[in-house]
């Protein structure tokens, strides 16, 4: 369905949550989360990470909105849009430009990624038994140092998400995000009732919601506020162009603070799927991508292979649905431009994505581009230090900013429908809070 304008929009309220749920819950959940978690002491962390979610993330969230649904048009078109209807520089539509090559850059090594996931699928398939901490770890070097491999996998994780955006709003996105979204609760949640059986469910319990602030350091408040920011797929350009799809009778206020609820909700279910099985094979809880990839398949190893299996397939729905989001703002702004189809135009930017991820496939140590570093970093990782430490934050900043202090009052006010007195606690939170708030991330990240 289109809007008056020509604009594709949701069919209804419900596709919309489930898209921006989707475009929120990504791998970062299923994995950063638990990790972040593990580093951080637990409870503590957790309870500041949630604090910041609803302060800081939930306030940036329906700002970022209300653009996206005012604008009616992609990220750089909408704000260049409403700048001119406010009477300000064309400049702020860089925060537009942001988004969108910020989202095109994360999907370039996002996807490779994804694919690391689906290529574990068919490890799963053929079992994890025998596995130790020497097996585990050779098995994945030996995938991500080949030349070959990780490059059809990657190619095979972006066919995926170019055939869902290729079908546009209603033909790709809620078709997808309708099937993808409830399978990954159920997934999810088909998980953490396992481990709370079959592992140790209370070690679990008592590590995310007993708190202990002595283990809790100012950076490790920073790093669950920079958490908080990042796992609601702020700034990316995704959320403004979801917003854009939004008819007027839809209430912001009231879907963000869904989103960011299930958003948080889907962390702390990973974390008591993931946790039980950590701490019952006395496993490290504070590993990264070594969590998933060299640590759980060893404890997989002596499960049914079903259970690692459903947990893969899990990372991939997770892995989709953020990665429809990352490229969508770039396709609606080539295809609001030039007029071209959007199949083709979802061909073109895949094609380029899928060639820059090929750089970060191969940029892994001991692949083709291991040797090539930038200050110590490999090339996903220069892309996931530019991406997530400078344009997310600042991003996220400069919304912020040309919300509470550019943007007219009344009109927000109008685009919002809030309640005075919840508009006005709203209104000083992304006036004053979060600018300061999400600019003491970015020094702490970029010092």
């Amino acid at each position: 369905m289109a809007g008056a304008t020509g604009h594709q929009q949701w069919s209804s309220r419900w596709t919309f949550m489930l898209a921006a749920v989707g475009s929120a819950v990504g791998l970062g959940n299923i994995w950063k989360f638990p990790y972040e978690a593990g580093e951080g002491g637990g409870g503590a962390f957790v309870l500041v990470y949630l604090a910041f979610v609803f302060a800081i993330g939930l306030p940036c969230l329906i700002a970022e909105l209300s653009l996206g649904r005012r604008g009616q048009l992609s990220p750089i078109g909408s704000m260049s849009k409403i700048a001119e209807e406010e009477g300000r520089s064309k400049l702020w539509s860089l925060i537009g430009w942001s988004g969108v090559l910020g989202g095109f850059i994360v999907l370039s090594f996002y996807s490779v990624v994804g694919g690391w996931v689906l290529y574990y699928i068919v490890e799963a398939f053929t079992g994890f038994e025998g596995y130790d901490a020497a097996k585990s770890g050779a098995t994945f070097t030996a995938f991500i140092t080949d030349p070959t491999k990780p490059i059809i996998a990657h190619a095979a994780f972006l066919f995926i998400t170019l055939g869902i955006v290729a079908r546009g709003v209603q033909g790709g996105l809620e078709k997808a995000v309708t099937f993808l979204m409830p399978a990954l609760f159920v997934l999810l949640l088909g998980l953490m009732i396992y481990s709370g059986i079959t592992a140790d469910f209370g070690a679990a319990v008592n590590f995310l919601f007993s708190p202990d602030f002595s283990k809790l350091t100012g950076d490790k408040v920073l790093q669950a506020l920079g958490l908080s920011f990042f796992s609601l797929s702020l700034a990316l350009g995704s959320i403004m162009t979801y917003g854009s799809y939004l008819t007027k009778d839809i209430n912001i206020t009231r879907s963000a603070f869904t989103i960011a609820t299930a958003d948080s909700a889907v962390a702390l279910m990973a974390g008591l799927a993931i946790f039980p099985i950590v701490f019952a094979y006395d496993l490290n809880p504070g590993q990264s991508v070594g969590l998933v990839f060299t640590t759980l398949p060893i404890a997989f190893g002596q499960m049914p292979s079903i259970v690692a299996i459903l947990f893969f397939f899990l990372l991939t729905v997770a892995a989709v649905t953020s990665a429809i989001s990352l490229l969508e703002p770039a396709v609606a702004y080539v295809e609001e431009r030039t007029g071209i189809d959007r199949k083709k135009v979802a061909i073109i930017i895949g094609l380029a994505a899928f060639v820059l991820g090929t750089l970060s496939a191969w940029g892994q140590s001991g692949n083709l581009l291991g040797d090539v570093k930038l200050f110590g970093l490999d090339i996903m990782s220069i892309k996931d230090y530019l991406t997530n430490n400078i344009m997310m934050p600042l991003g996220g900043m400069f919304i912020a900013i040309f919300v509470g202090w550019f943007a007219s009052r009344k009109n927000m006010m109008e685009e919002l429908a809030m309640e005075d007195s919840t508009f006005k606690i709203w209104y000083f939170l992304v006036r004053f809070v979060c600018p300061v708030a999400i600019g003491a991330v970015f020094v702490s990240l970029i010092i």
